[in-house]
């Protein structure tokens, strides 16, 4: 009866030290996972946050040592100065409306090619597939020269040149590069859009467009009646990628708007800007102002569409099936 009672203590008080290390090891991961988002937040944050308080001190405060990230006294001259020198308010409707044509014509575009590869077989169906991911390995500048070239002289199988005996039509400063190469599904990460409308809708049930046919819809109705519907997560999040990239890239705009003003040319050139307006030297503590006020100027709005979208971008991040 003894042993019974030992061979009783001995195993409750076995449990009770599982149950301990049960909690202290789930304790111990709780700890390290918010150490590591932690971690991950202010690698992600620290930048934004170093620049928004270098927009707000004035010279002093940046010879100063004993200034880090407070600085003390807000100083809302450099936002003003910015604001005049970027012509903000012109620049971001300008720049609105160019990354609003070609976030819609990439989101059709891909949308539709994604989804033949997701549904439809053809020929060389997986090797076109493979070729699209490659595309997303090949560096734009590798393609800067072609593309100059293409739309400085633009010609379909060379009939303007046969017809009229000009080297090609200069579609140069205008929206039509971004058009065309959008609707083409050759803009800027194209590859990764298709590849993320196709994950989508390869994880969508096959039922439901079987049961569609079955009601009499056909493809295309069933297309954008039943898929397009169930797909409107993932179609937010590539319309916020395209327009996000579309308004930060400077490499395109660079190349196809010479003498038009969008945000990323006029943060680019917001420095020298301030230094022609002055008579007098330009102190590097001006221009690393300048540069930081600017930057926060082009990001807030990026900021404030993505917290009004962010249910869907973690939505559709969760039902893509990346992961597989």
């Amino acid at each position: 009866m003894e042993n019974t009672a030992q061979l009783a203590k001995k195993k409750e008080r076995n449990d009770q030290v599982k149950i301990y290390m049960a909690k202290l090891a789930r304790y111990t991961w709780s700890l390290i996972r918010l150490v590591l988002v932690f971690g991950i937040c202010f690698i992600i944050l620290q930048p934004l946050f170093t620049k928004f308080a270098v927009s707000l001190m004035s010279e002093p405060d940046l010879y100063d040592a004993t200034v880090q990230f407070v600085p003390r006294g807000l100083n809302v001259q450099n936002y003003l100065v910015a604001f005049q020198e970027m012509d903000y308010f012109g620049t971001f409707l300008r720049t609105f409306g160019l990354s609003a044509l070609v976030s819609i014509l990439q989101l059709i575009s891909c949308t539709l090619v994604g989804y033949g590869f997701a549904r439809f077989k053809f020929p060389f169906k997986n090797t076109m597939f493979v070729l699209v991911i490659l595309c997303l390995l090949v560096p734009p500048q590798v393609l800067m020269l072609p593309l100059f070239l293409q739309f400085r002289f633009f010609d379909v199988f060379g009939i303007y040149e046969l017809l009229t005996g000009n080297a090609g039509i200069n579609l140069m400063d205008t929206f039509w590069p971004f058009i065309l190469t959008s609707l083409l599904t050759q803009g800027y990460k194209n590859g990764l859009y298709i590849f993320l409308m196709r994950q989508f809708f390869k994880g969508l049930p096959v039922e439901l467009e079987e049961a569609a046919y079955i009601d009499g819809c056909s493809a295309i109705k069933t297309f954008y009646k039943i898929m397009i519907p169930s797909a409107v997560p993932m179609l937010v999040t590539v319309f916020l990628f395209s327009f996000v990239w579309q308004w930060t890239d400077s490499f395109y705009t660079g190349l196809y708007l010479n003498n038009y003003t969008v945000m990323s040319n006029a943060l680019s050139s917001l420095a020298s800007s301030v230094m022609s307006d002055q008579l007098t030297f330009v102190s590097p503590a001006l221009v690393s102002m300048m540069n930081n006020t600017g930057t926060i100027l082009v990001v807030l709005p990026l900021f404030i569409i993505y917290l009004l979208a962010q249910r869907y971008f973690v939505e559709s991040i969760e039902r893509s099936g990346i992961v597989g």
